[in-house]
């Protein structure tokens, strides 16, 4: 829990990873992929403050120790959710499996989510894990990663008949919450196979689902926020957004924040710290300090408000997964105006 000048943050960080990018789990002759995306993620690393930068070694792989430290001790964290990604042609056990992630879970219930993926290129085989998975788990929601690599596949879209197939299990089980990730690219994948195109034919199609897209298709926002504002099922994960934009692109951040505030509202945004790209202790500190600059070029978009940061950091993600938010973090409950009374005449 984060306090601010008497006020009390309820933080859900719905964007976290427990990752081995370490070189034993290489796979063999897929080295180079292997190594250039954790090299991509560490250059994005180099986007936060300078005094919160880790050496290459450290980053590839964290300590149990090292996350509690980090996510609950130091960072404000109330719960965390685990977004499982697996990159199994380049990982020897995958990247950040559900498997690997709920090692924790088990060990901090009350602090850690673990959640599933799935792939439709997997067919029948992945439907029934996607099944075995969501007993395991007791899954609320999935990490969809439509851009990965797989056997000379390079990316599948959400509106894939096969995708179909999942999405409706997904839907006949009661995991609610997809979170595709639609944002920036990272290398060997393809730009365009992160497009948040495909959302939006998925979204009208199965309303009983909520779209969490991760990063909020920046670079792309504009697209995304033209498609989130018609789609009440789709919201906006802020990882990245923040991580990315806050401290190194101030002017751009400004300017995401704005337009999703706008077209997406309040109510359909969460916060994200992308663990370990980032630590979650300056991006929620520095988002509670934030403010939309006095600048006229900003002039119309709308400004954040206490309840708008606790909506954002945590309140919102906590009702898509049904977590209890502490009495003195909830947001008073909205009066209800008073019918007027009727005048003598008419009761007579």
């Amino acid at each position: 829990m984060y306090e601010k000048d008497g006020e009390k943050y309820f933080v859900v960080d719905s964007h976290a990873h427990f990752w081995d990018a370490s070189r034993g789990n290489w796979v063999p002759g897929a080295e180079n992929y292997a190594k250039g995306w954790i090299d991509c993620f560490y250059g994005y690393h180099q986007l936060a403050p300078p005094e919160t930068h880790w050496e290459w070694d450290e980053f590839v792989q964290v300590s149990e120790d090292r996350f509690v430290q980090d996510m609950f001790v130091d960072g404000h964290v109330d719960v965390a959710i685990f977004q499982s990604t697996y990159l199994t042609e380049w990982y020897r056990t995958g990247f950040n499996t559900a498997a690997r992630n709920h090692v924790l879970t088990e060990k901090y219930p009350d602090k850690l989510i673990t959640n599933g993926r799935w792939d439709p290129r997997d067919g029948d085989a992945g439907l029934k894990q996607l099944e075995e998975d969501h007993k395991r788990y007791n899954l609320k929601g999935v990490k969809l990663y439509s851009a990965e690599w797989r056997e000379g596949s390079r990316g599948w879209k959400l509106t894939d008949p096969e995708a179909y197939r999942f999405l409706e299990r997904c839907q006949e089980l009661g995991i609610r919450n997809q979170h595709v990730h639609k944002g920036p690219t990272i290398w060997p994948l393809d730009k365009d196979a992160f497009d948040a195109a495909d959302v939006d034919q998925a979204a009208t199609d199965f309303p009983a689902l909520n779209f969490i897209v991760e990063h909020a298709g920046i670079p792309r926002i504009d697209d995304f926020c033209y498609m989130a504002v018609q789609e009440p099922n789709v919201y906006a994960g802020c990882s990245v957004v923040i991580g990315a934009l806050m401290h190194a692109r101030p002017k751009f951040f400004a300017r995401v924040m704005g337009e999703l505030l706008f077209w997406v509202g309040e109510d359909r945004m969460t916060f994200g710290g992308d663990y370990n790209i980032w630590t979650p202790k300056w991006q929620v500190e520095g988002f509670v300090d934030w403010q939309m600059p006095d600048d006229e070029a900003f002039d119309d978009y709308p400004r954040l408000t206490t309840a708008s940061r606790k909506k954002i950091l945590g309140l919102n993600a906590a009702k898509l997964y049904d977590i209890p938010v502490p009495a003195e973090c909830q947001l008073p409950a909205p009066e209800i105006p008073k019918q007027p009374e009727a005048p003598a005449e008419q009761l007579a």
